[in-house]
């Protein structure tokens, strides 16, 4: 402590480079060799398109509304693993 009884702040700082680099590289190593991003990303588009299919009408209404206002993604194949 400083001499008006109050604790000295002392720096402290970290580079937190290399943990984040080996942690994207244990993840990657996680998801192993078999792993196809194309083929992910087609099914999650597929599994999208199947998510919102045979709506009714008010339904489809409350769709477009909340595609219009940007709270769910458009149909543009690949939008759904954008956001």
């Amino acid at each position: 402590m400083s001499r008006d009884q109050s604790p000295t702040l002392v720096p402290f700082t970290i580079d937190l480079t290399f943990e984040e680099a080996w942690r994207r590289a244990e993840v990657v190593a996680a998801l192993g060799p078999d792993r196809d991003p194309v083929a992910a990303l087609r099914s999650e588009n597929e599994a999208y398109a199947l998510l919102y299919s045979g709506l009714d009408a008010e339904q489809q209404r409350t769709y477009d509304r909340l595609v219009a206002a940007g709270v769910l993604p458009d149909e543009d194949p690949g939008s759904a693993a954008a956001r």
